[in-house]
């Protein structure tokens, strides 16, 4: 690849591997791609096809027992080999990144305003009080409302959409030359993602800033990119004008990449199913501001007055924008969190249980976490974390039969079994959300609520996912609640639809009826924003 005037970062003969108990894996083998001035580079590929890995190489982020070679000079010098101290120079300075799981990324016992402050002490200088009004900038800048009041919130206080915000204005604190967005909108809402995108866009044109898009939704690519590079297995297998590539694609897995979308819908069950789970006026309060042993705190109502009845074998989609309650409604109905309001399991009555009474109940309600890095214990391998609710609900199994099961498990998500002896940081964002799926079907569930479980795949996987969800809900009469600001992905699982906003129901039903004829003013917003009305 030649080098033009304007690259700012040349990557040549780029590599990365790690070392694990099965041997030696591949991730990146031997790319060439150029970073040039002011432009928007999209990386895209399916999961594991070394998107990721290629950025955290440069990057000198790669686990311990990963290895970078080749070269990637940044405006002549290269980064391949520097010195921490001399690449601490240039990170989060000139060369940043927003990564793809902003929860695990935010240090809980710190302030996010004392955060995003830290890059700019560090690299500018001066005090955290000085860097305060740089800060609230920042925070008005993308979108976090009451910046006075969330300054001084810790990240457990916010949205996956608001954490993702905090790590974007974190990036831009001092006007890098390169942004590397790895998957930036991945955990926001449709309507909010145009609003980042479009935020990013007038930042790139103010300050001149190149951007490195990471992405599996070729939606976004098409409208926001100026070139892209298809990766597969660690190769980049075609790159070329966005144009070229969407109009013209030369390879057939591009073809593939860009055919693929969420398809098929969901037959309601019959109006005589039984009931699996219910919540009748369910409301959940959180206490916030205010100490220990100080006062000012005030109550806000995430949840507001919601009833929710799901049936055996139903799919039951809940939409709407980051912070409008969908996950805390879900940790409310699977008792994880304290709430108002009537609740039933089957034909138990769940209200007044603790923790004591729930726990035998566990292994029939299940729940898979949005954030799939923070959910799985990086101390632990893959085999060892798919079995974990085996010895707690099946302590009798032998070594051998909890590995078969195991082996099974990971076959059904779609990953190789052989990758049992690995460690989640090994993954890319897509196959630990599919670890984190096979952890909760190894126990046979009748009851499972998905957090945003496809938000980190990528659309051909998503597929997948979709078709074994759909699998094992008609083996099984399964019965899923599923949370998801993807409407096309809700669309083809669910067959009943609530929308909410600010704590409430605004509008439910089947979903026919909520995407063909929506009633609120609300639902055609979000509608509009996900399929490009």
């Amino acid at each position: 690849m030649a080098e033009t005037s304007d690259t700012i970062l040349a990557i040549r003969g780029l590599k990365v591997d790690f070392t694990t108990p099965d041997g030696v894996v591949n991730a990146v083998k031997g790319i060439d791609l150029d970073v040039r001035a002011g432009e928007t580079l999209a990386v895209v590929g399916e999961s594991g096809s070394g998107k990721s890995q290629t950025m955290m190489g440069i990057m000198g982020l790669l686990a311990r027992n990963g290895t970078v070679g080749g070269s990637a000079a940044y405006r002549g010098r290269e980064l391949i080999g520097l010195p921490p101290s001399e690449l601490n120079k240039i990170r989060g300075a000139k060369v940043t990144m927003i990564f793809q799981e902003p929860m695990t990324s935010l240090d809980p016992l710190y302030p996010i305003g004392r955060q995003i402050a830290e890059p700019i002490v560090h690299h500018r200088g001066g005090s955290y009080r000085d860097a305060r009004k740089r800060v609230l900038d920042l925070l008005e800048l993308v979108g976090i409302p009451e910046p006075e009041r969330r300054i001084d919130s810790y990240p457990h206080e916010l949205s996956g959409g608001q954490r993702q915000r905090v790590m974007i204005a974190m990036a831009l604190a001092n006007e890098p030359d390169i942004l590397i967005a790895d998957e930036p909108t991945t955990a926001l809402d449709v309507t909010i993602q145009a609003q980042i995108l479009s935020l990013l866009r007038m930042l790139q044109q103010r300050f001149g800033m190149a951007i490195v898009l990471i992405t599996h939704d070729l939606g976004i690519v098409r409208h926001f990119a100026d070139r892209v590079a298809v990766m597969r297995r660690g190769e980049v297998v075609e790159q070329g004008s966005t144009a070229a590539i969407f109009e013209r694609p030369s390879s057939d897995y591009t073809k593939m990449l860009l055919a693929a979308e969420p398809r098929g819908h969901k037959a309601p069950p019959l109006d005589s199913a039984p009931i699996v789970l219910e919540g009748r006026d369910v409301s959940v309060d959180y206490q916030i501001g205010g100490g220990l042993f100080s006062g000012g705190h005030r109550m806000f109502r995430a949840v507001d007055r919601v009833t929710v009845r799901l049936r055996e074998g139903q799919t039951i989609g809940i939409v709407g924008e980051s912070g409008s309650g969908k996950s805390t409604l879900g940790r409310a109905l699977l008792r994880l969190i304290p709430g108002a309001g009537y609740y039933r399991f089957g034909s138990t009555d769940i209200s007044g249980f603790d923790r004591a009474r729930m726990r035998p109940l566990r292994r029939e309600m299940q729940l898979v976490f949005q954030d799939p890095y923070g959910s799985l214990s990086p101390r632990q391998t893959v085999g060892e974390i798919v079995t974990e609710g085996l010895f707690v609900h099946e302590p009798s199994l032998s070594k051998a039969e909890r590995d078969r099961r195991a082996v099974a498990a990971l076959t059904e998500v779609g990953l190789d079994p052989e990758a049992r002896n690995r460690y989640p940081h090994e993954f890319s964002g897509g196959q630990r959300q599919r670890i984190a799926i096979a952890r909760a079907m190894i126990l046979k569930p009748h009851l499972v609520i998905l957090d945003e479980p496809t938000s980190a795949l990528d659309r051909s996987v998503q597929g997948q996912v979709i078709e074994l969800l759909r699998r094992l809900q008609d083996s099984h009469r399964l019965s899923y609640i599923f949370i998801s600001h993807d409407l096309s992905v809700v669309k083809a699982m669910s067959d009943y639809v609530v929308v909410m906003k600010d704590g409430r129901i605004v509008e439910e039903g089947e979903t026919a009826a909520i995407f063909e004829s929506p009633r609120e003013a609300y639902t055609t917003s979000l509608i509009n924003a996900a399929f490009n009305v």
